[in-house]
């Protein structure tokens, strides 16, 4: 663990542009919406079964070739980063006990992938939090993974962004359809066809605009945006340039869109995988289920139980 980077590294592409080997995971907010329980215990930390949602979103890096991973931290939230340390006392006793299976468990955070902190001390915008990656990253490309959503690992979403910042070296961005009733609830896109060299990669389109939450029938689509962005370094300098927006906050939007209307090329592929979104108590709930119910250990059991609930409950009894 550092707070502190090396410097910046990458590898190159075959259009000689850098692949991004680096992701920033913004995780400095106060998580209100699942107060009191966030009050000593970050969000990113709630666990999924037996692994918090953090542990997901570093592997979802990983997976897809990332070895380096910056948490912007805030208050209270050094647990985040003892969640990737060592910890030889229980592991030790773990060995003691044979218990291997549970040891690998608790190693497996700190190997990973280099774990680096720094901290943001006001929270006002994620394009705010963002900026502040940048003695980390310097100018070159860089993965942003939101706190609370990560995709199933089968179905990666993350290897694709990367090979097209590469061969684009724009800003390259992720969305997934919703109910034309819930564009109020996201940010919504313009798109277009995006160029024919491209599409190899997968359902690629190219953005021509983003509207903040807007009603159905102002939405130019029902293309949402999804928490993985991958970046240029120059989004620093238009970071620098962007003026407090919605809600008085640095919007990582408005920074985009204007290094849209400077020329910056700005595509995103159309996600059709399995989503997980634990931003919210239904969602986060909805995860746990899901992923629950898939265990191989005890998943079976789990559904079974679960069907008896809702059975039970839908007949007016206590479903325990």
């Amino acid at each position: 663990m550092s707070e502190h980077s090396a410097n910046p590294s990458s590898t190159v592409a075959a259009t000689g542009r850098p692949v991004a080997v680096k992701a920033v995971i913004p995780a400095a907010g106060l998580a209100t919406r699942f107060l009191p329980a966030t009050k000593a215990v970050p969000k990113e930390l709630l666990p999924v079964v037996d692994r918090p949602v953090l542990q997901y979103i570093v592997e979802e890096a990983t997976q897809a070739g990332i070895g380096d991973v910056l948490l912007i931290t805030g208050r209270g939230k050094t647990s985040m980063v003892d969640h990737f340390d060592r910890r030889p006392d229980l592991e030790t006793r773990l060995e003691e006990k044979g218990d291997t299976e549970r040891l690998a468990a608790v190693r497996r955070p700190s190997e990973l992938a280099e774990i680096y902190t720094v901290r943001q001390p006001e929270q006002l915008g994620l394009g705010h939090a963002v900026g502040y990656a940048e003695s980390h990253v310097g100018d070159q490309p860089f993965a942003v993974l939101l706190g609370d959503e990560f995709v199933k690992p089968s179905e990666p979403l993350l290897p694709a962004m990367l090979e097209l910042q590469a061969r684009t070296g724009g800003v390259v961005l992720a969305f997934f359809e919703v109910n034309p009733a819930d564009t109020k609830r996201y940010g919504i896109a313009s798109v277009e066809p995006a160029e024919s060299e491209l599409t190899d990669i997968g359902e690629v389109v190219k953005v021509t605009g983003m509207v903040e939450k807007p009603q159905p029938e102002d939405a130019p689509s029902n293309l949402a945006v999804l928490g993985r962005y991958v970046l240029p370094g120059k989004i620093f300098d238009a970071i620098r340039r962007t003026k407090p927006g919605s809600g008085g906050e640095i919007q990582l939007t408005d920074a985009m869109e204007l290094l849209r209307t400077e020329g910056t090329p700005v595509h995103a592929i159309v996600y059709r995988g399995t989503r997980y979104d634990t931003g919210m108590p239904l969602g986060y709930l909805q995860t746990v289920v899901q992923i629950a119910a898939e265990r191989e250990d005890f998943g079976a059991e789990f559904r079974s139980w679960l069907a008896d609930f809702v059975n039970a409950d839908a007949a007016g009894g206590s479903g325990t």
